[in-house]
């Protein structure tokens, strides 16, 4: 593995390693000198079982390239599957020192048709899943820093465009990666007393769950370079996730293709103030008056 080695000594935790971006990110990581623990449940893209073991899959590619890494089968969504994973990375390697959050699946389906279950399933991988390792992993940098130990610990959140702008069919998992964005927000606050940052990025390339989504914009490779391809997503996580990347928290990054961007949030407007309770009938004018000064928002994806 010949890639500069600006992971070298870290021990990274990636989920939903096994295909797609998660597999781009263990790999990359793992060129960059970390050792990796390859989390994946081997799961359809629905969520179903399979009999399928893509995480020893990725495992052996970069054993077989030299670097170190570990499977890990555990459910991040789940409590306790959640904390073994983040014990694994300690009793394995010694220490943790990056978690990516990336595991994910979609059940798409129109809002006015879709399912109860449909929607806690989706909210429960993505939102809770990413909660839950966030919690453990946090829990055993605030002791290392209670001990009197350096942390200089890193968390890298996946949301998505379908969370920051909306996504036509895809009401419950832009509604978790909206979720995800806020969450980031928090953490970023609450967990850099105790050396850790929280980022997220939104991904746009070609994976199980966005190739019939936006299989229209998914343009063959023109001069050699594939702009869709999940390793394209992967330096920047890679940078977040080393030493270098020590002042930045609390951000949200759009990457796609060679293109990365720094995404700009929910922030205070223009504002009008009466200093009294306004009555409903005067609000017309007023919110048309706000409406028109202010930059129109992204278009909803699908709309």
């Amino acid at each position: 593995m010949d890639t500069e080695q600006i992971c070298a000594g870290r021990t990274v935790i990636v989920t939903g390693a096994g295909r797609g971006i998660g597999r781009a990110h263990a790999l990359a990581f793992a060129a960059a000198g970390a050792r990796v623990v390859v989390n994946d449940l081997g799961s359809a893209l629905d969520g179903a079982e399979t009999i399928e073991t893509p995480a020893q899959q990725v495992v052996a590619e970069i054993t077989a390239l030299g670097g170190e890494a570990v499977a890990n089968g555990d459910d991040i969504a789940d409590w306790e599957g959640a904390r073994s994973l983040i014990q694994q990375a300690v009793d394995t390697f010694g220490r943790l020192d990056v978690l990516v959050n990336n595991a994910g699946f979609v059940r798409d389906r129109m809002l006015v048709n879709l399912g109860e279950d449909e929607w806690d399933a989706v909210i429960r991988v993505h939102l809770k899943g990413h909660f839950a390792t966030m919690r453990h992993a946090a829990e055993y940098w605030r002791g290392e820093s209670k001990a009197g130990r350096t942390v200089d610990a890193r968390i890298i959140n996946t949301s998505s465009g379908a969370g920051l702008q909306g996504s036509v069919g895809q009401g419950n998992y832009g509604a978790a990666k909206a979720g995800i964005a806020g969450l980031t927000l928090t953490a970023s606050a609450e967990f850099a007393r105790y050396g850790i940052t929280v980022n997220a990025i939104a991904p746009a390339a070609r994976t199980r769950m966005t190739e019939t989504v936006f299989a229209d914009t998914m343009a063959a490779p023109q001069d050699g370079f594939d702009a869709m391809a999940p390793e394209n997503v992967s330096p920047l996580v890679v940078w977040l996730g080393s030493a270098q990347s020590a002042g930045v928290t609390g951000r949200m990054f759009e990457v796609e293709g060679g293109k990365v961007a720094l995404a700009e949030g929910w922030r205070h407007g223009t504002a009008v103030d009466r200093g009294a309770r306004w009555n409903p009938a005067e609000l017309g004018p007023v919110v048309a008056d706000l409406i028109a000064k202010a930059t129109p928002p992204e278009p909803v994806y699908g709309a």
